[in-house]
């Protein structure tokens, strides 16, 4: 790929959509049964960091059920996981190229056999984002959005914001990070996003503002305080600052957000020249 890794990375649908099919072996009684078990099996490897076992157990299931579509997403998931190992940068094009080619594969495989599996269209869109089809996943990623069985409008809205702002295209990425807000006020990624771009165009107050609104409406999301304590320093609030960072570091001492927030509380105890 050609494209460096983005900052905000674009958001594969969760796993978990991808559950419902995944019935207790002991209630199974049609033939596909072996298949749930194997199928299963490669979930549990998946969520554990087993990539290649994962792969290995998605494979045997599409071996035996090759019908199932949830079988094929979980395959693409895989695929594309691999390709995150790759090294960063051109020098792990040759990685990331044919793991990616794999993970589309399975999408459109999976599109196929059930053409109305909006999570799939949101990977498959993802994945072609990466791979440098540009244009076809944005495409990908607007059918998903216009979908009205779409479960998560507010991710795909967000992803196209991502892929625009990758695309050099900011005014369509505050677009789409704004509609990821309407649609989903709870949603603190966007927010985010959008007061990341705000700051990178110098409109500090505006991404206040933005992330203001968000921490209403999202008390709890430790990785929207540390934000906001950022855009607070920007504007030269540093008490407001040091009240965000605060909050973040109590609530979450051992997580990323929080010892984040202790670094940047130990910038304000420094003596500045």
């Amino acid at each position: 790929m050609s494209q460096p890794m983005p900052r905000r990375p674009l958001m594969a649908v969760l796993l978990l959509s991808l559950a419902p099919c995944a019935a207790p072996a002991a209630q199974q009684k049609d033939p596909s049964a072996e298949a749930e078990i194997t199928f299963n099996a490669g979930l549990s490897h998946l969520r554990e960091g087993r990539t290649e076992m994962a792969l290995d157990s998605f494979k045997r299931a599409i071996a035996k059920d090759p019908k199932n579509p949830y079988f094929h997403k979980a395959l693409g998931i895989a695929h594309a996981q691999m390709a995150d190992r790759c090294p960063a940068g051109p020098t792990g094009d040759s990685c990331r190229a044919p793991r990616l080619a794999d993970a589309v594969a399975a999408a459109r495989r999976a599109l196929e056999l059930n053409p109305y599996y909006v999570d799939a269209r949101n990977d498959l869109g993802i994945w072609l984002l990466r791979s440098g089809k540009r244009d076809e996943g944005r495409k990908e990623l607007m059918a998903a959005y216009e979908d009205p069985t779409n479960p998560t409008p507010e991710h795909t809205a967000r992803n196209l914001g991502q892929a625009f702002l990758e695309d050099k295209r900011p005014d369509q990425a505050q677009v789409w990070f704004l509609t990821a807000i309407t649609r989903n006020k709870n949603y603190a990624d966007a927010y985010v996003a959008l007061a990341e771009l705000l700051l990178a165009q110098r409109k500090v107050d505006e991404a206040v503002r933005q992330l203001e609104v968000g921490a209403k409406e999202n008390p709890d999301d430790v990785a929207l305080a540390l934000a906001l304590g950022q855009a607070y320093q920007r504007a030269g609030k540093l008490s407001d600052a040091r009240k965000s960072w605060e909050k973040v570091a109590a609530k979450d001492p051992a997580g990323p957000a929080g010892r984040r927030a202790l670094e940047l509380l130990r910038t304000l105890q420094q003596p500045q020249p």
